[in-house]
Protein backbone atom coordinates (compact mmCIF):
# COMPACT_ATOMS: atom_id res chain seq x y z
CA UNK A 1 0.00 0.00 0.00
CA UNK A 2 1.58 3.48 -1.04
CA UNK A 3 1.86 6.06 1.60
CA UNK A 4 -0.81 8.68 0.53
CA UNK A 5 -3.53 5.36 0.77
CA UNK A 6 -2.12 4.24 4.49
CA UNK A 7 -2.59 7.55 5.24
CA UNK A 8 -6.56 8.41 4.21
CA UNK A 9 -6.76 4.51 5.83
CA UNK A 10 -5.62 6.35 9.70
CA UNK A 11 -7.82 9.38 8.87
CA UNK A 12 -11.07 7.54 8.03
CA UNK A 13 -10.04 4.87 11.15
CA UNK A 14 -9.22 8.29 13.86
CA UNK A 15 -12.77 9.83 12.43
CA UNK A 16 -15.02 6.69 12.91
CA UNK A 17 -13.52 6.65 16.70
CA UNK A 18 -14.45 10.67 17.47
CA UNK A 19 -17.82 9.68 15.88
CA UNK A 20 -18.32 6.45 17.95
CA UNK A 21 -17.05 8.88 21.12
CA UNK A 22 -18.69 11.71 20.62
CA UNK A 23 -22.19 9.80 20.53
CA UNK A 24 -21.47 8.26 23.73
CA UNK A 25 -20.30 11.07 25.49
CA UNK A 26 -24.01 12.64 24.23
CA UNK A 27 -26.08 9.24 25.55
CA UNK A 28 -24.12 10.05 29.04
CA UNK A 29 -24.75 13.50 29.03
CA UNK A 30 -28.15 13.39 28.08
CA UNK A 31 -30.66 13.72 31.08
CA UNK A 32 -34.25 12.72 30.56
CA UNK A 33 -36.17 15.40 32.40
CA UNK A 34 -40.03 14.78 33.45
CA UNK A 35 -42.42 17.41 31.80
CA UNK A 36 -43.72 18.25 34.76
CA UNK A 37 -46.70 20.94 35.58
CA UNK A 38 -45.61 24.42 36.67
CA UNK A 39 -46.63 23.63 40.43
CA UNK A 40 -43.76 23.24 42.67
CA UNK A 41 -45.69 20.49 44.27
CA UNK A 42 -44.64 18.31 41.89
CA UNK A 43 -40.62 16.15 41.79
CA UNK A 44 -39.56 13.99 39.42
CA UNK A 45 -36.59 12.01 40.87
CA UNK A 46 -33.98 10.88 38.55
CA UNK A 47 -31.06 8.82 38.13
CA UNK A 48 -28.01 8.89 36.06
CA UNK A 49 -29.33 5.50 34.18
CA UNK A 50 -32.20 7.74 32.91
CA UNK A 51 -30.02 8.73 30.25
CA UNK A 52 -29.82 5.84 28.65
CA UNK A 53 -31.59 4.56 26.01
CA UNK A 54 -33.46 1.36 26.09
CA UNK A 55 -31.14 -1.53 25.07
CA UNK A 56 -33.47 -4.40 24.68
CA UNK A 57 -37.48 -4.77 24.23
CA UNK A 58 -37.68 -6.92 27.17
CA UNK A 59 -39.16 -6.20 30.39
CA UNK A 60 -35.70 -7.03 31.78
CA UNK A 61 -34.48 -4.25 30.63
CA UNK A 62 -36.90 -1.95 32.90
CA UNK A 63 -36.22 -0.86 35.96
CA UNK A 64 -39.51 0.30 37.82
CA UNK A 65 -39.44 2.89 40.26
CA UNK A 66 -39.54 0.56 43.09
CA UNK A 67 -36.48 -0.74 41.39
CA UNK A 68 -34.90 2.04 42.02
CA UNK A 69 -34.27 1.45 45.62
CA UNK A 70 -30.99 3.75 46.42
CA UNK A 71 -32.85 6.89 45.00
CA UNK A 72 -35.87 6.62 47.16
CA UNK A 73 -34.48 5.21 50.70
CA UNK A 74 -32.58 7.94 51.26
CA UNK A 75 -36.28 9.36 51.31
CA UNK A 76 -37.82 7.29 53.86
CA UNK A 77 -34.94 7.05 56.48
CA UNK A 78 -35.71 8.32 60.04
CA UNK A 79 -39.30 8.48 59.25
CA UNK A 80 -42.89 7.32 59.71
CA UNK A 81 -43.76 5.88 56.32
CA UNK A 82 -47.33 4.54 55.40
CA UNK A 83 -47.84 2.17 51.91
CA UNK A 84 -50.45 2.05 49.52
CA UNK A 85 -49.40 -1.23 47.61
CA UNK A 86 -50.90 -4.72 46.75
CA UNK A 87 -49.31 -7.83 45.30
CA UNK A 88 -48.36 -6.01 42.45
CA UNK A 89 -45.35 -4.33 44.42
CA UNK A 90 -42.67 -6.43 43.76
CA UNK A 91 -38.91 -4.99 44.16
CA UNK A 92 -35.86 -6.63 41.58
CA UNK A 93 -32.51 -6.50 43.46
CA UNK A 94 -29.76 -6.94 41.04
CA UNK A 95 -27.15 -4.90 42.80
CA UNK A 96 -24.73 -3.65 45.56
CA UNK A 97 -25.42 -2.44 48.00
CA UNK A 98 -28.51 -4.31 48.89
CA UNK A 99 -27.89 -8.13 49.33
CA UNK A 100 -30.43 -10.96 50.79
CA UNK A 101 -28.61 -14.15 52.77
CA UNK A 102 -30.87 -16.70 50.92
CA UNK A 103 -29.87 -14.36 47.75
CA UNK A 104 -33.39 -13.82 46.61
CA UNK A 105 -33.91 -11.50 43.56
CA UNK A 106 -37.61 -10.76 43.62
CA UNK A 107 -39.21 -9.35 47.17
CA UNK A 108 -42.42 -7.97 48.08
CA UNK A 109 -42.06 -3.90 48.77
CA UNK A 110 -43.27 -4.13 52.29
CA UNK A 111 -40.72 -6.83 53.58
CA UNK A 112 -38.04 -5.06 51.34
CA UNK A 113 -38.69 -1.81 53.30
CA UNK A 114 -38.66 -3.69 56.69
CA UNK A 115 -35.66 -5.54 55.61
CA UNK A 116 -34.32 -1.92 55.17
CA UNK A 117 -35.10 -0.92 58.40
CA UNK A 118 -37.50 1.51 57.31
CA UNK A 119 -40.01 2.82 59.75
CA UNK A 120 -43.42 0.77 58.16
CA UNK A 121 -46.30 1.74 59.87
CA UNK A 122 -49.59 1.12 57.99
CA UNK A 123 -49.98 -0.52 54.66
CA UNK A 124 -53.31 0.88 52.39
CA UNK A 125 -54.82 -1.61 50.02
CA UNK A 126 -57.12 -0.71 47.29
CA UNK A 127 -59.86 -2.47 45.67
CA UNK A 128 -58.86 -6.57 45.90
CA UNK A 129 -57.17 -6.19 49.21
CA UNK A 130 -53.25 -6.23 50.03
CA UNK A 131 -52.96 -9.91 48.58
CA UNK A 132 -54.92 -9.08 45.81
CA UNK A 133 -57.42 -12.43 46.10
CA UNK A 134 -60.70 -10.39 46.52
CA UNK A 135 -63.84 -10.08 44.23
CA UNK A 136 -64.03 -6.86 42.23
CA UNK A 137 -66.36 -4.56 44.15
CA UNK A 138 -65.88 -7.08 47.12
CA UNK A 139 -65.89 -4.95 51.13
CA UNK A 140 -63.09 -5.71 51.71
CA UNK A 141 -62.07 -5.23 55.98
CA UNK A 142 -59.03 -3.87 57.90
CA UNK A 143 -57.34 -6.01 59.37
CA UNK A 144 -53.84 -6.59 59.90
CA UNK A 145 -50.86 -8.47 57.59
CA UNK A 146 -49.88 -12.14 59.01
CA UNK A 147 -46.66 -12.03 58.16
CA UNK A 148 -45.04 -8.35 58.93
CA UNK A 149 -48.12 -7.97 61.33
CA UNK A 150 -48.44 -4.39 60.42
CA UNK A 151 -51.91 -2.78 60.54
CA UNK A 152 -53.91 -2.84 56.62
CA UNK A 153 -56.49 -0.32 55.75
CA UNK A 154 -58.28 -1.00 53.08
CA UNK A 155 -59.26 1.66 50.77
CA UNK A 156 -62.39 0.18 48.98
CA UNK A 157 -65.94 0.16 49.78
CA UNK A 158 -66.71 2.88 52.73
CA UNK A 159 -63.11 4.59 52.94
CA UNK A 160 -62.12 4.97 49.86
CA UNK A 161 -59.89 8.46 50.96
CA UNK A 162 -57.65 7.77 54.25
CA UNK A 163 -59.25 9.62 57.36
CA UNK A 164 -56.97 11.63 59.41
CA UNK A 165 -56.99 9.70 62.16
CA UNK A 166 -55.67 6.83 59.83
CA UNK A 167 -52.82 8.97 58.68
CA UNK A 168 -51.90 9.98 61.94
CA UNK A 169 -48.28 9.50 63.26
CA UNK A 170 -47.39 9.42 59.12
CA UNK A 171 -44.55 11.54 58.25
CA UNK A 172 -44.39 10.13 54.22
CA UNK A 173 -46.56 7.83 51.85
CA UNK A 174 -45.26 5.66 49.87
CA UNK A 175 -47.79 4.88 46.74
CA UNK A 176 -46.76 1.45 44.31
CA UNK A 177 -49.36 -0.15 42.80
CA UNK A 178 -49.64 -1.84 39.04
CA UNK A 179 -52.06 0.24 36.72
CA UNK A 180 -53.43 -1.16 33.59
CA UNK A 181 -54.00 2.28 31.85
CA UNK A 182 -57.68 1.86 31.87
CA UNK A 183 -59.95 4.80 32.79
CA UNK A 184 -62.40 2.21 34.83
CA UNK A 185 -59.74 0.64 36.81
CA UNK A 186 -59.78 1.88 39.95
CA UNK A 187 -56.27 1.93 40.93
CA UNK A 188 -55.83 5.53 39.50
CA UNK A 189 -59.31 6.21 41.67
CA UNK A 190 -57.54 5.47 45.00
CA UNK A 191 -54.53 7.35 43.34
CA UNK A 192 -56.65 10.18 43.31
CA UNK A 193 -58.02 10.08 46.99
CA UNK A 194 -54.61 8.87 48.53
CA UNK A 195 -53.48 12.56 46.76
CA UNK A 196 -56.06 14.38 48.17
CA UNK A 197 -55.88 13.17 51.97
CA UNK A 198 -51.93 13.45 51.75
CA UNK A 199 -52.29 17.15 50.92
CA UNK A 200 -55.32 17.82 53.52
CA UNK A 201 -52.80 16.50 56.08
CA UNK A 202 -49.83 17.86 54.87
CA UNK A 203 -48.12 14.72 53.84
CA UNK A 204 -46.06 14.22 51.15
CA UNK A 205 -46.17 11.43 48.84
CA UNK A 206 -43.57 9.04 46.44
CA UNK A 207 -44.71 7.41 43.78
CA UNK A 208 -42.84 4.45 42.62
CA UNK A 209 -43.80 4.59 38.91
CA UNK A 210 -44.09 1.67 37.02
CA UNK A 211 -44.93 0.41 32.97
CA UNK A 212 -48.76 1.09 31.40
CA UNK A 213 -48.93 -2.27 29.72
CA UNK A 214 -51.40 0.01 27.49
CA UNK A 215 -49.13 2.54 28.01
CA UNK A 216 -49.01 3.31 23.63
CA UNK A 217 -52.93 3.20 23.35
CA UNK A 218 -55.11 6.93 23.81
CA UNK A 219 -58.23 5.69 23.21
CA UNK A 220 -62.11 6.17 23.60
CA UNK A 221 -64.91 8.62 24.45
CA UNK A 222 -64.14 11.29 27.55
CA UNK A 223 -65.95 10.70 30.45
CA UNK A 224 -68.79 13.45 31.15
CA UNK A 225 -68.65 15.25 34.13
CA UNK A 226 -72.53 13.92 35.00
CA UNK A 227 -71.37 10.45 35.23
CA UNK A 228 -68.62 10.92 37.89
CA UNK A 229 -68.30 7.69 39.80
CA UNK A 230 -65.44 6.00 41.30
CA UNK A 231 -64.93 3.82 38.23
CA UNK A 232 -64.26 6.74 36.18
CA UNK A 233 -63.38 10.00 38.07
CA UNK A 234 -61.88 12.91 35.29
CA UNK A 235 -62.60 14.01 32.02
CA UNK A 236 -60.00 11.11 30.46
CA UNK A 237 -60.93 8.68 27.40
CA UNK A 238 -61.02 4.74 28.37
CA UNK A 239 -57.21 4.36 27.64
CA UNK A 240 -55.45 7.35 28.49
CA UNK A 241 -51.64 6.25 28.14
CA UNK A 242 -50.00 6.88 30.76
CA UNK A 243 -47.91 5.78 33.70
CA UNK A 244 -49.23 6.46 37.28
CA UNK A 245 -46.40 8.84 38.02
CA UNK A 246 -47.45 10.95 34.74
CA UNK A 247 -51.01 10.75 35.99
CA UNK A 248 -50.35 11.82 39.19
CA UNK A 249 -48.64 14.58 37.64
CA UNK A 250 -52.12 15.45 35.61
CA UNK A 251 -54.27 15.03 38.66
CA UNK A 252 -52.29 18.02 40.64
CA UNK A 253 -51.46 20.23 37.56
CA UNK A 254 -55.15 19.96 36.27
CA UNK A 255 -56.22 20.77 39.97
CA UNK A 256 -58.44 18.03 39.96
CA UNK A 257 -58.82 17.47 43.49
CA UNK A 258 -60.94 18.74 46.21
CA UNK A 259 -60.82 22.75 46.37
CA UNK A 260 -57.79 22.70 43.32
CA UNK A 261 -55.27 21.64 46.55
CA UNK A 262 -52.11 20.32 45.44
CA UNK A 263 -50.38 17.12 46.94
CA UNK A 264 -46.84 17.48 47.74
CA UNK A 265 -45.47 14.43 44.99
CA UNK A 266 -41.96 12.91 44.34
CA UNK A 267 -41.94 10.26 41.41
CA UNK A 268 -39.22 8.07 41.19
CA UNK A 269 -39.76 7.36 37.20
CA UNK A 270 -38.69 4.29 35.39
CA UNK A 271 -35.26 3.62 33.69
CA UNK A 272 -34.83 2.00 29.90
CA UNK A 273 -38.38 2.83 29.33
CA UNK A 274 -40.61 4.16 27.02
CA UNK A 275 -44.72 3.69 26.01
CA UNK A 276 -44.29 1.73 22.67
CA UNK A 277 -42.14 -0.89 24.67
CA UNK A 278 -43.95 -4.25 25.46
CA UNK A 279 -44.12 -4.87 29.11
CA UNK A 280 -44.74 -8.30 30.88
CA UNK A 281 -45.96 -8.20 34.46
CA UNK A 282 -44.34 -10.00 37.01
CA UNK A 283 -47.59 -9.98 39.39
CA UNK A 284 -51.31 -10.10 38.22
CA UNK A 285 -52.78 -6.57 39.32
CA UNK A 286 -55.75 -8.32 40.01
CA UNK A 287 -57.46 -11.40 40.58
CA UNK A 288 -58.84 -11.38 37.10
CA UNK A 289 -56.56 -10.47 34.97
CA UNK A 290 -54.67 -13.41 35.08
CA UNK A 291 -51.88 -12.43 31.76
CA UNK A 292 -50.90 -10.08 29.25
CA UNK A 293 -53.62 -11.29 27.42
CA UNK A 294 -55.87 -10.39 29.85
CA UNK A 295 -54.15 -6.67 30.75
CA UNK A 296 -55.01 -5.94 26.64
CA UNK A 297 -57.89 -7.31 25.98
CA UNK A 298 -59.41 -5.59 29.91
CA UNK A 299 -60.01 -2.31 28.07
CA UNK A 300 -62.23 -3.29 25.45
CA UNK A 301 -63.88 -6.49 27.12
CA UNK A 302 -65.01 -4.21 30.56
CA UNK A 303 -67.64 -2.84 28.41
CA UNK A 304 -69.53 -5.99 28.64
CA UNK A 305 -69.48 -5.75 32.59
CA UNK A 306 -72.23 -3.26 31.89
CA UNK A 307 -74.19 -5.62 29.97
CA UNK A 308 -75.75 -9.37 30.34
CA UNK A 309 -72.71 -10.65 28.70
CA UNK A 310 -69.77 -13.46 30.70
CA UNK A 311 -66.52 -12.13 30.70
CA UNK A 312 -65.22 -15.27 31.92
CA UNK A 313 -65.41 -14.05 35.50
CA UNK A 314 -65.15 -17.98 37.17
CA UNK A 315 -62.95 -19.22 34.43
CA UNK A 316 -59.19 -19.85 33.70
CA UNK A 317 -59.37 -17.33 30.58
CA UNK A 318 -61.21 -14.10 32.45
CA UNK A 319 -61.02 -11.31 30.27
CA UNK A 320 -60.01 -13.06 27.18
CA UNK A 321 -63.25 -14.98 26.23
CA UNK A 322 -67.05 -13.78 26.25
CA UNK A 323 -70.32 -15.13 26.18
CA UNK A 324 -73.92 -15.76 27.49
CA UNK A 325 -77.29 -18.01 27.15
CA UNK A 326 -78.02 -15.35 25.08
CA UNK A 327 -75.81 -15.42 22.53
CA UNK A 328 -76.17 -17.92 18.87
CA UNK A 329 -74.99 -21.69 19.47
CA UNK A 330 -71.36 -22.03 18.34
CA UNK A 331 -68.62 -24.59 18.77
CA UNK A 332 -67.11 -22.08 21.57
CA UNK A 333 -68.98 -22.24 24.86
CA UNK A 334 -68.14 -21.95 28.63
CA UNK A 335 -69.62 -22.49 31.90
CA UNK A 336 -68.30 -20.12 34.94
CA UNK A 337 -67.50 -21.74 38.20
CA UNK A 338 -67.07 -20.17 41.61
CA UNK A 339 -63.57 -19.08 41.79
CA UNK A 340 -60.43 -17.06 43.30
CA UNK A 341 -61.69 -14.22 42.80
CA UNK A 342 -65.32 -14.15 41.40
CA UNK A 343 -66.78 -16.24 44.24
CA UNK A 344 -70.31 -15.97 42.73
CA UNK A 345 -69.98 -15.09 39.01
CA UNK A 346 -72.46 -14.05 35.94
CA UNK A 347 -73.93 -17.00 35.43
CA UNK A 348 -72.97 -19.05 37.44
CA UNK A 349 -72.97 -23.09 36.09
CA UNK A 350 -74.71 -22.22 33.26
CA UNK A 351 -73.74 -22.79 29.44
CA UNK A 352 -72.77 -19.32 27.92
CA UNK A 353 -71.42 -19.00 24.07
CA UNK A 354 -69.59 -16.81 22.57
CA UNK A 355 -65.82 -15.81 21.32
CA UNK A 356 -62.35 -16.59 22.92
CA UNK A 357 -60.10 -14.31 21.94
CA UNK A 358 -57.28 -15.77 23.94
CA UNK A 359 -54.84 -16.28 20.96
CA UNK A 360 -55.75 -13.02 18.83
CA UNK A 361 -53.07 -10.54 18.46
CA UNK A 362 -52.39 -7.51 20.46
CA UNK A 363 -54.85 -4.70 20.34
CA UNK A 364 -53.53 -1.09 19.32
CA UNK A 365 -56.68 0.44 19.77
CA UNK A 366 -59.94 0.11 21.58
CA UNK A 367 -62.21 -2.41 19.89
CA UNK A 368 -66.00 -2.30 19.79
CA UNK A 369 -66.39 -5.31 17.28
CA UNK A 370 -67.23 -7.86 20.11
CA UNK A 371 -69.68 -5.68 22.01
CA UNK A 372 -71.73 -4.48 18.84
CA UNK A 373 -71.78 -8.44 17.36
CA UNK A 374 -72.89 -9.23 21.11
CA UNK A 375 -75.50 -6.54 21.44
CA UNK A 376 -77.06 -7.38 17.57
CA UNK A 377 -77.08 -11.34 17.95
CA UNK A 378 -78.30 -11.82 21.40
CA UNK A 379 -81.97 -13.11 21.76
CA UNK A 380 -82.33 -10.72 24.92
CA UNK A 381 -81.36 -6.82 23.19
CA UNK A 382 -84.29 -5.37 25.71
CA UNK A 383 -82.24 -6.43 28.37
CA UNK A 384 -78.43 -6.17 26.81
CA UNK A 385 -77.56 -3.01 28.44
CA UNK A 386 -77.74 -2.02 32.46
CA UNK A 387 -77.31 1.32 33.84
CA UNK A 388 -73.41 0.20 35.01
CA UNK A 389 -72.52 0.75 31.36
CA UNK A 390 -72.88 4.21 31.36
CA UNK A 391 -70.93 4.59 34.35
CA UNK A 392 -67.95 2.24 33.01
CA UNK A 393 -68.38 4.50 29.62
CA UNK A 394 -68.60 7.84 30.95
CA UNK A 395 -71.25 8.77 28.41
CA UNK A 396 -75.22 7.77 27.42
CA UNK A 397 -73.65 8.04 23.73
CA UNK A 398 -72.20 4.91 23.20
CA UNK A 399 -75.48 2.60 24.42
CA UNK A 400 -77.60 5.25 21.76
CA UNK A 401 -74.65 4.90 18.75
CA UNK A 402 -75.10 0.82 19.59
CA UNK A 403 -78.90 1.06 19.21
CA UNK A 404 -78.97 2.92 16.48
CA UNK A 405 -76.96 0.82 14.43
CA UNK A 406 -73.85 2.99 13.98
CA UNK A 407 -70.32 1.57 12.80
CA UNK A 408 -67.30 0.81 14.79
CA UNK A 409 -65.86 3.54 12.77
CA UNK A 410 -68.41 6.14 13.02
CA UNK A 411 -68.78 5.79 16.82
CA UNK A 412 -64.68 6.06 17.16
CA UNK A 413 -64.95 8.96 14.73
CA UNK A 414 -67.28 10.87 17.01
CA UNK A 415 -63.94 10.38 19.65
CA UNK A 416 -61.63 12.14 17.87
CA UNK A 417 -61.98 15.72 19.03
CA UNK A 418 -62.22 14.85 22.47
CA UNK A 419 -59.17 12.82 22.07
CA UNK A 420 -56.92 15.69 20.42
CA UNK A 421 -58.26 17.74 23.36
CA UNK A 422 -56.76 15.63 25.44
CA UNK A 423 -53.59 14.59 23.79
CA UNK A 424 -52.55 18.47 23.95
CA UNK A 425 -53.38 18.51 27.79
CA UNK A 426 -51.51 15.71 28.53
CA UNK A 427 -48.27 16.16 26.73
CA UNK A 428 -47.14 18.49 29.37
CA UNK A 429 -47.10 15.59 32.11
CA UNK A 430 -45.52 12.84 30.41
CA UNK A 431 -41.91 11.72 31.78
CA UNK A 432 -41.09 9.05 29.27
Amino acid sequence: MTPFFKNISSILVLTMILISCSSTISKTKAVRQAKSPDSEATLAVHSKEDSLQPHINERHSIKTGADKYTVYLPLLKNNKVGVVTNQSGIVLIEEEPIRFADKKTQIHLIDFLLDQKISVQKIFAPEHGFRGNADAGEHVIDGMDSKTRLPIISLYGNNKKPKSQQLAGIDIMVFDLQDVGARFYTYISSLHYIMEACAENNIPLIILDRPNPNGSIVDGPILEKEFTSFVGMHPIPVLHGMTIGEYAQMINGEQWLENGISCKLTVIPCSYYNRNMQYSLLAKPSPNLPNDQAINLYPSLCFFEGTNVSVGRGTEKQFQIYGSPYLPKSNFSFVPKPNIGAQNPTYNQVVCFGEDLSSINELRQLELKWLIKAYTTTTEQSKFFNPFFTKLVGTQKLQQQIEAGLSETEISQSWQNGLDQFKKMREKYLIY
